[in-house]
């Protein structure tokens, strides 16, 4: 059995680099338990280590970053024992969300090399490194809707620093956006060719790194800069997110989720990117549409340490209910299509099924030491 995270340090001119290759390219490199503890491992022992001066972080294959969590185990956990608790599940994501934050958080320059897919788990790891980089092959989204599930991994995050309502608009839609619009929306840094890659670790390589961190980011954005302006090679693809915006702002603006998600779901337009974005919404699931919305709303002010704790408890009251399991189902293992969805519409929903979502499921949370 292959390694599922190669771990690897090697020598610059002065200093050391510390690689992590996500390493299963057959499931798009998804992350799964052991993967999440083996990224965690190897960022414990390089934050002391004083030869290690820099990170970088990519997949395998030509494929995918990281295509999201293994949603199959997930699914596994939730269906098997309804109600909960959801042992691997829950384990996974309190995990899975202590890593995100130790990236967002780590003091030494972190590269995250962005291309083909990046969905869910894998954006969130993405989001979390100090330097990321996209691909004229990237593509990412957070189709949690789809599956019942939230845009998490520090979603609640980064969807609301978004332009605009840009944030709120992916999370309802499941969009799937482009590098130009990675850049737009702050979710990336600098866009590379893909074929630049190994050049781009060959001049990491040739840094004489310092002792000092702030020096050392700065020699990862020097050299990144370099590459990113260089001339010739394919063209920045054409935004998507930037020329909608006044379209998605006026979609999206109101308190009332039930009005928000009938603008969209009933959209009249030619423009392809937003009829599919349109028609993510009207195949979601309505209950998640509402957590995610209640879940952006409350955490739009919070911290980041408070965001992982306030996702870890929706994303576990969310694996003891059946609505993910039924759209894990429906999309992904019999894959009709057809999901029986728990309500027709949003405004079936009653108000106390929302609100508990957002009860605490236990009396400590499992992030409450971050």
């Amino acid at each position: 059995m292959p390694e599922a995270v190669l771990i690897s340090v090697e020598s610059a001119t002065e200093g050391k680099l510390g690689r992590l290759t996500l390493n299963s390219p057959e499931t798009l490199n998804s992350l799964t338990l052991e993967m999440v503890d083996l990224i965690q491992g190897a960022l414990d022992g390089w934050r002391d280590d004083p030869a290690i001066a820099a990170v970088v972080i990519d997949g395998s294959g030509e494929k995918a970053f990281c295509a999201g969590g293994d949603v199959h185990a997930l699914h596994a956990s939730s269906s098997g024992t309804p109600g909960g608790p959801c042992e691997y599940a829950e384990t996974f994501f309190a995990r899975e969300y202590r890593m995100n934050y130790h990236l967002h958080t780590y003091p030494k320059p972190i590269l995250c090399w962005g291309h083909g897919i990046v969905m869910g788990g894998g954006l969130g790891v993405m989001a979390g490194c100090s330097h990321r980089v996209v691909t004229e092959a990237t593509r990412i989204a957070m189709p949690e809707v789809n599956i019942a599930l939230f845009p998490d991994v520090g979603g609640s995050w980064f969807l609301n620093h978004m332009p605009g309502a840009s944030g709120r608009f992916l999370a309802l839609t499941a969009a799937s956006v482009n590098a130009a619009d990675a850049l737009f929306c702050g979710l990336a840094d600098r866009f590379i060719a893909a074929e630049q890659k190994e050049a781009v670790l060959a001049a990491l390589l040739a840094v004489s790194w310092e002792a000092d961190s702030a020096s050392n980011h700065a020699h990862m954005r020097h050299t990144l800069r370099s590459f990113s302006e260089a001339d010739g090679g394919p063209e920045l693809p054409a935004p998507q997110v930037q020329p909608h915006l006044e379209t998605i702002n006026t979609l999206c603006d109101g308190d009332d989720i039930h009005d928000v998600i009938d603008r969209i779901t009933q959209l009249e337009t030619e423009d392809r990117w937003l009829a599919k974005a349109r028609d993510g919404l009207v195949y979601g699931s309505k209950l998640a549409a509402q957590w995610i919305d209640r879940q952006l709303f409350e955490t739009r002010h919070s911290s980041l340490r408070e965001v992982f704790q306030q996702e870890v408890q929706l994303g576990t009251n969310i694996m003891r209910h059946p609505e993910f399991a039924e759209g894990v189902r429906a999309l992904l293992i019999d894959k009709d299509r057809k999901p029986a969805w728990t309500y027709a519409d949003s405004r079936s929903v009653p108000t106390e099924v929302v609100d508990s979502f957002f009860t605490a499921p236990w009396s400590t949370n499992p992030l409450a030491d971050l």
